[in-house]
């Protein structure tokens, strides 16, 4: 045999073997996973405190109906230094909403993913302040990931629509007005229609490839390429921690939703999608906030692997959507 041909052999060998190997673990996770994810609530995690009156209360549920027009929920890991300013602008301008607009009302709840240092007691401050009808603080037990924090807030909320913001403020709060009108557009500010608006910073890509190294810039463009591929075609800027929901597609969502470290926007969107939501992207201001937890190879290398996973657990049924909630 030639060179060419050992080659030839190897090359399709290599390949029958990693498809061997797919097709194992494909059957191993099919057999192993969970096709709808089982929530579990430590018991303290589905109650509020109080500051007032030092009574604990419990959380309503996402399948209850909405009182409040707006639910904000802010996850937040090791965050006493940064979300002061966050909260203090977002307080602001929805406390200037609700005085100028007799029908609006709202709630922001603090979700501490398992906080280390003071973030409960710094939200608990806010509770004090504006009390628990306006904010909430939900102090997880264990660190879950973001992405964990984000749907026990949202399955803890009262909204018609939730959004869920950075706790780092990076967003410019008063940007929620672009997406209060794009989620007009797509239904008329209906609460119980499926709706989906993203603030999105591709429009700073430009900007932001200039000031980046060649190797973080290339590891971008590297996600990028692998959201495009396995999860979402249409959406430029998946990662940007402000997305608003309408309350029926967020019960459709977040109760199927798996991954809850940083590739959970992934999946959210990729749901979506794959149900026929309505997404609008809209360009939001946005200002890197110093002490992000998210470390460039690392976290994008897990974001990497985990966008697989989702592509691959759907695909063989380790994962499922529910038929009954595509439009």
């Amino acid at each position: 045999m030639s060179v060419a041909e050992y080659v030839q052999l190897a090359l399709l060998l290599g390949s029958g073997f990693i498809f061997f190997l797919l097709v194992v673990v494909g059957i191993i996770l099919k057999v192993t996973t969970i096709p709808f994810p089982h929530i579990v609530l430590h018991k303290e995690e589905q109650y509020f405190l109080d500051p007032t009156t030092d009574e604990k209360k419990k959380f309503p549920s996402l399948e209850d109906q909405p009182s409040v027009e707006l639910s904000v929920i802010v996850p937040a890991f090791d965050e006493e230094k940064r979300i002061p300013l966050m909260l203090d602008e977002c307080l602001e301008y929805l406390e200037s909403r609700r005085k100028s607009e007799k029908d609006f009302s709202y709630e922001v709840i603090v979700v501490s993913d398992g906080s280390r240092d003071k973030t409960v007691e710094v939200a608990q401050k806010y509770a004090s302040k504006y009390g628990t009808d306006k904010v909430r603080v939900l102090a997880l037990v264990q660190n879950r990931g973001k992405g964990g924090a984000v749907r026990l807030g949202m399955l803890s909320a009262r909204g018609r629509f939730l959004l869920f913001a950075d706790a780092d403020g990076a967003t410019k709060f008063a940007d929620y007005a672009k997406l209060e009108q794009s989620m007009s557009k797509l239904n008329g500010n209906d609460h119980t229609k499926d709706a989906i608006s993203i603030g999105s910073r591709a429009h700073l890509e430009q900007e932001a490839t200039a000031q980046r190294t060649l190797f973080r810039t290339l590891l971008m463009h590297g996600f990028h390429f692998l959201v495009w591929t396995f999860a979402v075609k249409k959406i430029r800027d998946t990662q940007c921690g402000f997305k608003l929901l309408t309350r029926s597609s967020a019960r459709k969502v977040f109760a199927v939703m798996h991954v809850e470290r940083w590739a959970f926007d992934v999946e959210l969107l990729f749901i979506a999608q794959s149900y026929n939501i309505p997404i609008d992207e809209i360009a939001v201001r946005w200002t890197e906030i110093e002490g992000s937890k998210l470390t460039p190879f690392w976290s994008w290398l897990q974001m990497g692997r985990d966008l697989i996973f989702i592509w691959f657990r759907y695909a063989i049924g380790a994962w499922q959507l529910r038929k009954e909630h595509v439009n």
